[in-house]
């Protein structure tokens, strides 16, 4: 989770107004996301002094390519730096002209209303399928309470396993909820929490006959993973469009990965971790730790060698504190938020149908921006973020969201929406069409203590204010 600056929660009810100030920037994406080689050419965009970049090509290669044309005879680049289209087509019939470029997206103004009050230090909330109404908010010391669909907290948890769970450090408590796929059938799900010792615990749970109850002795500690310090513990967790269960884990703490973890596919730190909870294949589990090991390793982990040697359960590596993730339930695509060191906050991208090994770069590289590149990999070897955004204004950890997909707000749909921590300065991101992205900051939320998002059943959103308790519904004009 992230370090929480000392200083006072000024949210208030009263503090929640309509309206946005926004600027769109519309960026490119890179077309192969196993690469680094689009790495960003700045633009000098910046509002309320946080500049908002993202990887594009660089001018460079076009100054290079209109040499070799002068000299070559080979026909040059247009003045914007694409190639003019060629009029006729190979087999000697004119071509057709290009399509013109998309329509720009209708702006968005985001709002935020109140629904559910009282929860305490919550940190994340879940839903557990569709058809169930309810909302699961996971509170920091140990607590999951269901809020019901008209914004009420039942008073009795869930869940309360707080006497297991450490949650003493600032980054350390329950972090993550998932739900199995088949929940309404199994009545499975799954926690992320440090427990007593200070380490990651990933553990299975069931449910009573009451539906509003949980069994805490139900508990089966599937992995641990051992944490040097008590920051940098992330702790999300997703089921992907596959069934597969998807963790992505912080690098152990410490300023700049002192142990390199995060590039280490010897250890879980600092990775996306994937596992089949059903074990309905695959191989046996290889860096389960003090977990029961109840899970198998699908086969098409990419860094599957057998036991011993890299760890089989990886998916993606190169993350600093992934803090929160998400799914697109219409995609598939998924969406990695990363905390940043000093500088720069992070919006990873994974396409769906991605046969995962994505290095997302930390601690060669923070951002795009290069961080410590002793023994890294060349640049080609790294995945570089969709969007990335600079400390600055207050701006300093980012906190990650969901791509809207309900039905209240159709302006929203499609756009997958952040927040940071210490300012309240929202984002939101839509494909352009054109293999580009739509970048819109909103402004007009500013307060300290966004520390997470929700969606529903129905795939509308929720933030998540750790300071005075409240999950508002998010909206849009």
């Amino acid at each position: 989770m992230k370090t929480l600056p000392q200083r006072p929660f000024p949210l208030a009810p009263a503090d929640i107004t309509p309206g946005a100030k926004e600027t769109n920037l519309s960026v490119q994406k890179a077309r192969d996301y196993t690469t680094a080689a689009r790495i960003s050419l700045r633009q000098p965009w910046t509002s309320r002094g946080s500049p908002l970049t993202a990887p594009r090509r660089g001018p460079q290669p076009l100054i290079a390519l209109a040499l070799l044309a002068l000299l070559a005879g080979i026909p040059s680049c247009a003045p914007g730096g694409e190639e003019e289209p060629s009029t006729i087509s190979s087999n000697g019939q004119p071509s057709p002209a290009p399509p013109p470029p998309p329509p720009a997206a209708s702006p968005v103004t985001l709002s935020l209303a109140q629904f559910a009050t009282g929860l305490h230090g919550p940190v994340g909330a879940s839903n557990a399928g569709r058809g169930d109404p309810r909302l699961f908010v996971i509170e920091q010391a140990g607590i999951v309470r269901i809020v019901e669909s008209n914004g009420t907290v039942s008073p009795t948890p869930f869940l309360d396993i707080s006497t297991r769970v450490r949650s003493t450090g600032n980054e350390q408590g329950l972090l993550g909820l998932a739900f199995h796929p088949s929940y309404a059938a199994n009545a499975r799900f799954y926690v992320n929490y440090t427990g007593d010792s200070g380490h990651t615990h990933i553990s299975q749970f069931s449910v009573t006959g009451n539906p509003d109850a949980a069994d805490p002795n139900s508990e089966d500690i599937l992995l641990t993973v051992n944490q040097p310090s008590d920051n940098h513990n992330a702790g999300d967790m997703h089921f992907g469009p596959d069934g597969l269960l998807y963790v992505p884990l912080g690098d152990g703490g410490g300023s700049g990965d002192p142990g390199n973890n995060a590039q280490n596919v010897g250890t879980l730190l600092g990775k996306v971790v994937r596992i089949d909870v059903d074990s309905g294949g695959g191989t046996g589990p290889d860096c389960q730790g003090q977990g029961s090991g109840h899970y198998t390793i699908p086969s098409s982990n990419p860094f599957v060698d057998g036991a011993g040697g890299t760890c089989d359960e990886i998916w993606a590596t190169g993350l600093r504190n992934p803090w929160r993730s998400s799914f697109d339930r219409l995609t598939g695509d998924f969406f990695i938020a990363d905390v940043g060191q000093n500088q720069w906050e992070e919006i990873n991208f994974q396409p769906a149908g991605s046969q995962g090994g994505q290095n997302y770069g930390w601690r060669c590289y923070e951002g795009t921006h290069p961080f410590n590149t002793a023994g890294c990999g060349p640049m080609n070897s790294f995945t570089f973020p969709i969007l990335e955004y600079q400390h600055g204004g207050g701006d300093c950890s980012v906190t990650g969201g969901y791509v809207y997909r309900g039905t209240a707000f159709p302006l929203l749909f499609g756009r997958y929406v952040l927040t940071d921590f210490c300012t309240g300065n929202f984002w939101d991101i839509l494909p352009d069409g054109a293999g580009g992205w739509q970048i819109t900051q909103h402004t007009n939320l500013r307060t300290f203590g966004y520390v997470s998002f929700g969606e529903d059943s129905a795939g509308e959103l929720y933030v998540i204010h750790r300071g005075n308790g409240t999950l508002s519904r998010l909206q849009s004009n």
